[in-house]
């Protein structure tokens, strides 16, 4: 038995992969995590990013971190993963966004990366560095976004088209709901 079985964590082959458009949360607030991400201005993205960053490092020092609470679950060390793996995407997408002209993001299959870096195997501290770290750096991209800025366009690979602003907001809503997932 592998440690991250002894931990009560399933296999990866075991979690359904997510293919729900969550475009919508701009425009709504989530009935699960109650995040209303349309009422976020642009200018506070850096500072809400920052404290959902500081709220995953404690989730990280939980005794229990590794454990999946249900089969099919991520546990929340994988879900922390996840979210450090997300500051850095979008981090690069607004990057994009603000030095080339309506980009088109390349896809990021979250599901296959969570197999291949073996989310549950990671070690909480280290996790918890490298997620403080890539959120930092996130922040400081929409940091440095100003006036009409914040208008520039990206679109994805399927065809949703963000502003720097909505893309911000989505990114948001995202590290909010994962620590509503894992009662953070």
């Amino acid at each position: 038995m592998t440690a991250a079985e002894e931990n009560g964590a399933a296999g990866a082959d075991e979690i359904v992969p997510d293919t729900k458009d969550w475009t919508w949360v701009i425009q709504r607030r989530c009935p699960d995590c109650g995040f209303e991400a349309g009422a976020v201005a642009g200018a506070t993205i850096p500072t809400l990013l920052r404290g959902f960053a500081a709220r995953w490092v404690e989730v990280l020092r939980r005794a229990d971190v590794a454990r999946r609470p249900a089969r099919g679950v991520w546990s929340p060390l994988e879900y922390a993963c996840h979210v450090r793996d997300v500051c850095r995407v979008f981090r690069e997408r607004a990057h994009l966004m603000l030095t080339e002209d309506e980009p088109t993001f390349a896809n990021w299959d979250q599901d296959a990366a969570a197999v291949a870096a073996r989310y549950g195997e990671q070690e909480p501290v280290t996790v918890a560095g490298e997620l403080r770290e890539a959120a930092d750096a996130a922040a400081q991209v929409f940091a440095g976004v100003s006036g009409d800025q914040w208008s520039r366009r990206g679109v994805r690979s399927n065809g949703s088209t963000f502003t720097v602003e909505t893309l911000g907001q989505y990114f948001l809503h995202d590290l909010a709901h994962h620590l509503w997932d894992v009662r953070g």
